[in-house]
């Protein structure tokens, strides 16, 4: 069974294009983490937040990955982080053509 999490916090930018500049060797990175299969990035310039919808293997790597990161977005400054697992549900999914696998 695979898991989601779900992160978001405030930040005051960079969005867009400058994002994807900026944090190019954060996304790359991202991919050396265990268990990690996919990384959604989710920005909203309008309310000033960031994140993503990260997949991963199992339970445990989902939520090593929470720590890590809630981590190190303190160290930039952001401490109010909101981080949720969540069981995929595979079956249910699949109907809705959601990349699961």
């Amino acid at each position: 069974m695979a898991f989601i999490a779900q992160v978001d916090f405030k930040m005051d930018g960079p969005f867009g294009d400058e994002m994807a500049v900026g944090f190019s060797d954060l996304a790359k990175s991202i991919n050396e983490e265990e268990g990690f299969i996919w990384k959604i990035w989710t920005e909203s310039p309008e309310t000033k937040e960031a994140g993503g919808i990260y997949l991963f293997e199992t339970k445990e790597a989902a939520g090593e990955y929470v720590e890590m990161h809630t981590k190190r977005l303190a160290g930039f400054g952001i401490t109010d982080v909101n981080a949720k697992i969540f069981a995929v549900n595979s079956q249910l999914t699949e109907i809705n053509s959601g990349p699961v696998k």
